[in-house]
């Protein structure tokens, strides 16, 4: 969809597929009620899967999220860097330092909180980026509401709010790197990100598991549960100010879970 689209009556999803007047009559109309920042990161996804998977299916998601919710919902994807220090062994992978990629995520969305804005949900494609976040997000979220009462900000990876029933897909936790869950996605929504070739000489990866059908499956829970909770924003929910569950914490659950109880063991 190109900005002339705007001209045409319907509502663009990019932010920067707007003129400024038809933004500024979007909020001031009430017509333009919330933003979505996609984040993610450009790494190393395995020699089967383009390095920007993280932040090209993140800004999917909320692309197909905000065409559902239109002329409500808008995208911004501001910058196609992650926290990916640990991937740096491998050349291509690009990471930004922790402070600067939190000022450009801040300061989107501080442009968008002082231009009328007042609902925002961070949606992240890259689980390096959830540890760190964790540790700043409820600062952030106090400085807006202290500065504009009625702003709600909110973040989470776009495969947290459906985590189970994409689990009871891929029958593993998700999201996993360059596995069953990200690579069936990449089928179905980024084709031309995937490497066939590549992908068919690692007979037994859990890549080798991922199909375009479930990706399809994958992604429509993603776009649903982000709509979903999206509009729960805006009918004034989710307003808690809220600390995230870290990959280590989600990791330690998992186990937790996975450990069978005594009595399935006896019955076993």
């Amino acid at each position: 969809m190109n900005a002339s689209s705007t001209r045409t009556g319907k509502a663009p999803p990019l932010v920067g597929q707007y003129t400024r007047k038809e933004f500024r009559e979007a909020v001031s109309g009430g017509r333009l009620k919330c933003v979505i920042v996609a984040v993610g990161a450009t790494e190393q996804h395995a020699d089967h899967l383009a390095m920007d998977h993280d932040i090209a299916m993140a800004t999917h998601v909320a692309v197909e999220v905000a065409k559902r919710l239109t002329p409500a919902v808008v995208v911004a994807a501001p910058t196609i860097l992650g926290l990916s220090e640990h991937h740096m062994i491998h050349a291509g992978t690009l990471t930004a330092s922790p402070g600067a990629w939190f000022s450009v995520v801040f300061d989107t969305v501080a442009s968008f909180a002082r231009h009328g804005i007042r609902n925002v949900l961070v949606l992240n494609g890259h689980a390096g980026n959830e540890a760190p976040v964790d540790g700043i997000l409820r600062q952030w979220q106090q400085y807006f509401r202290t500065s504009y009462p009625d702003f709600n900000l909110q973040f989470h990876s776009y495969w947290n709010l459906d985590r189970s029933g994409a689990e009871q897909l891929v029958g593993v936790a998700v999201p996993g790197h360059a596995h069953d869950y990200e690579t069936s996605m990449a089928l179905y929504a980024l084709p031309e990100n995937v490497d066939h070739q590549a992908l068919a000489a690692v007979p037994g990866s859990l890549a080798t598991l991922a199909t375009k059908e479930k990706g399809a499956r994958l992604t429509e829970l993603a776009v649903e549960a982000t709509a979903q909770y999206v509009v729960e924003m805006l009918a004034g929910e989710h307003r808690e100010l809220r600390r995230g569950t870290t990959s280590g914490e989600r990791y330690r659950q998992a186990q937790a879970n996975s450990v069978p109880s005594p009595v399935s063991i006896q019955s076993s």
